[in-house]
């Protein structure tokens, strides 16, 4: 999930290149608070500090009808910051003893490590070796992994009125029927500096704050923990959503000699210039809005915004997104060449298709980013709507704004997800942590995003960067086909919600389509789209929905077929 834009059209984000990275355009960051302030951690511990012990549990839960008896660990693993260093320490984070290394006194003098925690549930009973295994994280990137954890395939889920806001505790925590431990055991992951994550030693920013550098880490925590619980022979899948579908493009580049039987995308976003948050930074590339054209149309379905209202929504988008890459995709393309007549029968058609006023079409130059769209739907009403969620609504924050300010899906749910995460930890998983379960890494201090990126080479079999590699901005498309060519036989899911303002579904269909790969490789990629938000699993019955699809896919998958 995305942050919330500004409310003015030249400074829309929570966070611009300053504040993440000197190399790339404005972007917003994914289930992520913004207005925590940063707390110094610099000298928090020694360089040798104690872990807090691993907690095993056991629980069973319920799926189609069938008892799962699973054991649930909650610890943390710790990787290095380069892949030398790493090799050097054992599964408690401590150099090896015949590794020749040897701790400064001083924790700001010691090389960068991360503590990653994670909670894994392994089936009981079942032959591990065997077992499909499934590494999910959420994004950000400075987001903890507690949505999908305790909104999706965990043994346990929080309940939330759909697109309203809870008046406040108690929640709802109940037995997940929808659990993907029926097909596959589950690790949920915390990023570097997020959940209960921590980061430690010199340049740990550097290390572990980046494209490149958490695609890294998470390489690292994966390969350990593979070989920690014995499961290099499982069949093994990535699940990303929101910004942890780009890691889980660099992710599968850097897994080198580890070939993963699939990969499941929620809520796409490949190359950052495909975002409608932030296009009107960088212009002459107008794709962005055509590809969140499709995604206003179907919010102005929704609330019945639009002039002539379609019957079904799905005939309805088709529609749209012809238009989109044809007659507006070209019209936008023209620029100032567009003639006064040709501008208004765009400006009427977007009227048609978005409810917005033809005048205010007009005015915005045919362009109109997410936030303004929030922002103008339900203008007359007095109310914004939600970004995450567009069916999502709440009162006006800004009268005078240009665009939303705020997002109303993320109000309404982060602190029942904030309580699910933390009084499961407590009650249910037995693991003893005084430390704060940081919902943004930002909290954590030193945060700072380098969206720079340096992509796989190509002929060299080690999958490094080629020699004299140009590094781009943050488009990973290149990392997905590059492992989608090494390894033709993975299949690739992407899944997301129709109302999803933050990455708009079209726009993960047109990435797909445009990934540098053979063509034949398209028939490894099936798509799954819902009548949802960014977070599907909010409504419950979408949420059965994308079990059963996710399900379908690892046990059609599972056999490396």
């Amino acid at each position: 999930m995305f942050l919330p834009w500004r409310s003015h059209r030249s400074s829309f984000v929570l966070l611009t290149v300053a504040a993440i990275s000197t190399s790339f355009s404005p972007f917003t960051i994914a289930q992520d608070k913004p207005d925590e302030k940063p707390v110094s951690t610099a000298s928090a511990a020694p360089a040798h500090a104690a872990t807090t012990p691993d907690s095993i549990t056991e629980g069973t839960v319920t799926v189609g009808g069938q008892p799962i008896a699973y054991r649930a660990i909650a610890g943390t693993l710790t990787v290095g910051g380069t892949d030398p260093q790493d090799a050097t320490l054992g599964f408690d984070g401590k150099p090896l003893p015949d590794s020749g290394v040897k701790l400064p006194e001083k924790a700001e003098d010691a090389p960068p490590t991360a503590r990653m925690f994670y909670v894994a549930y392994l089936k009981k009973d079942a032959p591990a070796g065997q077992r499909p295994i499934t590494f999910i994280y959420n994004g950000g990137p400075g987001s903890p992994t507690m949505w999908l954890h305790m909104g999706t395939f965990g043994p346990k889920r929080i309940v939330t009125p759909d697109t309203q806001h809870q008046e406040g505790a108690p929640y709802s925590i109940v037995n997940n029927e929808d659990s993907l431990l029926d097909v596959s055991d589950v690790v949920f992951i915390d990023a570097p500096g997020t959940g209960l994550s921590r980061t430690f030693g010199k340049n740990k920013s550097e290390a572990f704050y980046g494209v490149d550098a958490d695609g890294h880490a998470f390489e690292r925590f994966i390969r350990r923990f593979l070989s920690k619980y014995d499961r290099w022979n499982s069949p093994k899948y990535l699940f990303g959503e929101s910004y942890g579908t780009p890691r889980s493009a660099v992710l599968a580049a850097d897994l080198r000699s580890v070939d993963l039987n699939g990969i499941i995308l929620l809520s796409q976003i490949l190359s950052f210039d495909n975002s409608v948050d932030g296009p009107t930074a960088n212009p002459g590339v107008d794709q962005a809005y055509a590809l969140a054209l499709p995604t206003f149309a179907a919010t102005a379905w929704y609330h019945h915004k639009l002039p002539n209202q379609p019957p079904a929504l799905k005939p309805f988008l088709a529609e749209v997104e012809k238009y989109a890459l044809g007659d507006y995709m070209t019209a936008l393309l023209q620029g100032s060449d567009l003639t006064d007549a040709q501008r208004q029968a765009v400006a009427e058609k977007l009227h048609s298709y978005t409810g917005l006023p033809v005048d205010y079409l007009l005015r915005a130059d045919l362009r109109v980013t997410g936030g303004e769209f929030s922002k103008e739907l339900k203008l007359d009403e007095g109310m914004t709507t939600g970004r995450l969620d567009s069916r999502y609504q709440g009162p006006d924050a800004d009268p005078m704004g240009a665009t939303s300010g705020y997002d109303p899906q993320s109000d309404a749910i982060t602190s029942a997800w904030n309580t699910a995460i933390n009084q499961y930890l407590h009650d249910d998983l037995k693991y003893a942590t005084q430390a704060t379960y940081l919902l943004s890494g930002r909290q954590g201090g030193e945060f700072s995003w380098n969206m720079t990126h340096t992509p796989p080479g190509r002929g060299f079999g080690g999958g490094g960067s080629a020699p004299g590699t140009v590094e781009t901005g943050a488009n990973v498309m290149p990392d997905l086909a590059y492992r989608m060519k090494m390894n033709p036989k993975m299949k690739v899911m992407l899944a997301g919600g129709y109302y999803d303002l933050a990455t708009p579904y079209f726009e993960g269909i047109y990435e797909m389509h445009h990934l540098p790969m053979p063509r034949g490789l398209q028939s490894n990629i099936s798509y799954h789209y819902y009548e949802a938000g960014h977070m599907i699993y909010v409504r419950e019955d979408i949420l059965k929905q994308f079990h059963t699809d996710v399900a379908a896919f690892i046990k059609s998958t599972e056999n490396g077929k």
